[in-house]
């Protein structure tokens, strides 16, 4: 069943770089960010991680929380955020479950070749973790600048 605006966000708990159990549930009370991307370290993902990054300090000013979600192991996101100084938690989710919850667990194809993959997609999580904004196939240039006005658009108001 895909995801909706305004539905409860799936339920979902798995581990961070520090090998630390984030759970939706402790994320009751506050808005987050949960962004799904394909593979650590890769031109794409660098770059949209990076703009996280860089507006880390808008976004916390706001209180919201951002992860980032994708099948990459432990160890993999670990030196990924080393290698780019991320700031925020990246959540291994090397049996995509969580990306089956969310519906970005998707069939691609490239060059005439289907296999399954992380649809590039963010969704805005309110304090009540019911899901207020979806982005899917996301273009990377100017998305995080997108998702960080909605946010003081809508906190604000």
């Amino acid at each position: 069943m895909p995801v909706k605006l305004n539905a409860a966000a799936p339920a979902f708990k798995g581990v961070n770089q520090h090998n630390e159990v984030i759970a939706s549930k402790d994320l009751k009370g506050q808005w987050y960010v949960l962004y799904f991307y394909p593979k650590d370290n890769t031109s794409g993902c660098t770059k949209q991680a990076c703009d996280f990054r860089d507006a880390m300090s808008s976004l916390t000013s706001l209180g919201v929380n951002v992860i980032g979600i994708s099948p990459d192991s432990i160890k993999s996101h670990t030196k990924f955020i080393n290698d780019h100084g991320l700031n925020f938690n990246l959540i291994s989710d090397e049996d995509k479950s969580i990306c089956e919850k969310y519906g970005v667990w998707v069939q691609k194809s490239m060059y005439g070749r289907s296999y399954m993959g992380v649809e590039r997609s963010t969704f805005i999580i309110d304090p009540d973790g019911k899901i207020k904004q979806i982005y899917t196939k996301v273009k990377v240039p100017g998305h995080v600048e997108e998702v960080t006005n909605w946010l003081k658009d809508t906190i604000k108001a």
